[in-house]
């Protein structure tokens, strides 16, 4: 192996650590998809951690500054192909083997940054930080899985989308309490949290609801090498979404709704019987 492509494979597995360390859920999705995108995904993953990591986390430092630094860097990465930051160029290389857009990245950065100034969300805010904060990275791994193939990808922009979208209204349910009460924030518009009623949920559930229905059928249109994969993250966050259905709003707001480890091991035994010759055989 030669030194540069040693540094290749180093930068590679520091986004799988990233990964394994911040998701467990998520390490379960890709390992199902075919091993020869694992690292692919596994950078996406680790790009887009280390970016909500300063607006999320880095709480007693400069957010803004290290956020236009990093974005900085992203696009140097990009533009040079190279890039002494390990997430940024195993980001890098997936972006160019397989032709990523400049607009996904700079849709998410916008995102991103919106979380550093947004507290409250009209409707038309709301919509855009969903697409650059989770439609984008779902559009960025379709580009992985289609590998170049323009129609298919086109095909399947659409539920892409709303299946990234659906995923972050769910992760909005979940951490209603550290997002309102810790960060001040409120994503979904037109709704008080200081009067949180069950009616104001059930309008949000009707919204995710629609998006994994108009989701799902294109789970068996996505190449085969990668359906198990995307039907185990699809299983795993429709039942993190069935919990919060059956959870009171006022309980929403003060605890934070999990799949517990065992049922999360019943929905894998449920994509082995679906997918049980693909799976084994690779």
């Amino acid at each position: 192996m030669t030194p540069i492509n040693q540094y290749h494979q180093l930068c590679g597995e520091i986004s799988e650590l990233i990964t394994h360390r911040y998701s467990t859920s998520f390490t379960k999705g890709i390992k199902l998809l075919h091993r020869s995108i694992h690292k692919e995904i596994y950078s996406i993953y680790g790009f887009v951690r280390l970016t909500d990591e300063i607006v999320d986390t880095f709480h007693n430092h400069d957010k803004k500054a290290l956020l236009d630094q990093l974005k900085e860097q992203t696009w140097q990465a990009i533009n040079e192909k190279i890039s002494t930051n390990p997430v940024l160029h195993a980001f890098q290389i997936t972006y160019h083997k397989f032709q990523f857009t400049p607009d996904l990245v700079e849709a998410f950065f916008r995102s991103m940054e919106m979380d550093l100034t947004q507290s409250r969300y009209d409707d038309l805010l709301y919509n855009e930080y969903i697409y650059g904060s989770a439609e984008v990275v779902g559009l960025m791994c379709l580009h992985v899985f289609t590998d170049k193939n323009k129609e298919l990808y086109n095909q399947l922009i659409k539920p892409a989308k709303r299946l990234g979208a659906a995923f972050q209204k769910v992760n909005f349910l979940r951490d209603l309490k550290s997002d309102f009460a810790e960060r001040g924030r409120t994503y979904f518009p037109k709704v008080d949290f200081t009067r949180f009623s069950n009616e104001d949920k059930q309008n949000i559930e009707s919204d995710i609801d629609a998006d994994f229905k108009a989701a799902y059928p294109a789970i068996d249109i996505l190449p085969e090498k990668v359906q198990p994969g995307v039907y185990t993250a699809f299983i795993y966050y429709r039942e993190l979404f069935y919990k919060i259905q059956k959870t009171p709003a006022s309980r929403i707001q003060q605890t934070r709704i999990r799949v517990p480890d065992w049922h999360k091991l019943i929905l894998l035994g449920r994509t082995y019987i679906r997918y049980p010759s693909r799976i084994l055989s690779w």
